[in-house]
């Protein structure tokens, strides 16, 4: 337990600076040894002023960098499946970021790689499983004091869109946080997507489908709906009331600081997801890095990473055909436990 955890970090862009960042002066436990983008330019800019780490273009050349014994990866969504198996083929630890693998197929491929190798590597980030109100909220479910969940209310919105996004991407990009939520929350599968599709806002680029309302249904007989807007122009919020049989309970209020002035009160509401979950942030590298030294995984597992692929893929089949669409997943390898907590 003494040495260092050496963590090659896979993208430098916006998620993956924050996380060089977090490594070097938040976690305990661990060091940034080596860090990996195509713009190598960009990866020199995040690993400045860091001891004893190698820059690279190649991610794969960064997985055999000295002293490297972990991988966190943050680059684009396309790049992970090949940034997971060269992990899994060196017997490296991973800490992935969401989507694991943006299509199902990919995603099904590395699940087999890992159940292959008959133990986890992995651990999927999907970090509201670490919020502070998230986790409440979990524990008051599973306590069962107000009976069955019969309804998940979800409200995801962002102040922008970036210039890429897709209508496609609200639900496979934006609402895969939710779906892994609901999972975990609930304890049940998602079963059928249906995606409503009001006018779209004014203040959405051209050609963009948003705002979306998105309607989950469960092997449970539960209800998820998310209302996602991407260009609400705002702030960055996020949401959810749990309603059960005995009583409901919501998270996500903001219960941040009220400035008051002369004449009038304001409240600050975040404006991006760095802001709003930045404990989770904090939490779930901190708790990868000390199971990782430990010599174990935890957290959401592959099968997590794959079921939010899947799930999401058929959303975007209920958005662009406007019917309710099936979820198929495949058989659940007995290597993961039903729901990773």
């Amino acid at each position: 337990m003494g040495d260092l955890l050496g963590v090659a970090v896979l993208g430098a862009g916006h998620m993956g600076a924050d996380h060089i960042r977090r490594l070097d002066r938040v976690v305990s436990g661990a060091r940034v040894a080596a860090v990996a983008d195509p713009e190598v330019e960009r990866a020199k800019e995040a690993a400045a002023g860091l001891d004893g780490v190698t820059v690279h273009g190649d991610p794969v050349a960064a997985l055999d960098a000295p002293g490297v014994s972990a991988v966190l990866v943050a680059s684009p969504g396309p790049a992970h499946e090949e940034a997971l198996l060269a992990a899994f083929h060196r017997g490296l630890p991973v800490l992935c970021e969401k989507p694991m693998v943006p299509d199902s197929t990919g995603a099904l491929r590395v699940m087999e790689a890992e159940a292959r190798l008959g133990r986890r590597l992995a651990q999927i980030g999907f970090m509201r499983r670490y919020d502070a109100e998230y986790r409440r909220l979990k524990a008051l479910l599973d306590g069962g004091g107000l009976g069955r969940p019969l309804m998940l209310h979800c409200t995801h919105r962002n102040v922008s869109s970036p210039g890429h996004f897709t209508s496609a991407m609200l639900v496979n990009s934006s609402v895969s946080h939710e779906i892994d939520a609901a999972r975990w929350l609930l304890g049940q599968e998602l079963t059928a997507v249906t995606v409503l599709r009001p006018a779209p806002s004014a203040g959405a680029p051209e050609g963009l489908l948003d705002p979306q309302f998105v309607l989950f249904e469960t092997d449970g007989g539960a209800l998820v709906d998310v209302e996602v807007f991407v260009n609400c122009g705002f702030g960055y919020q996020v949401r959810c009331e749990a309603v059960c049989e005995k009583g409901s309970a919501r998270i996500g209020d903001e219960h941040t600081m009220v400035v008051t002035t002369a004449g009038g009160a304001r409240e600050e509401v975040a404006q991006d997801y760095l802001v709003r979950f930045a404990d989770a942030y904090d939490r779930e590298v901190r708790t990868w890095v000390d199971a990782t030294r430990r010599g174990e995984v935890t957290g959401p597992s592959v099968w997590d990473g794959y079921a939010a692929s899947v799930v999401a893929e058929a959303g975007v089949r209920a958005l662009e055909t406007g019917g309710r669409v099936a979820v198929d997943l495949a058989p659940r390898p007995d290597l993961y436990a039903r729901f990773s907590r």
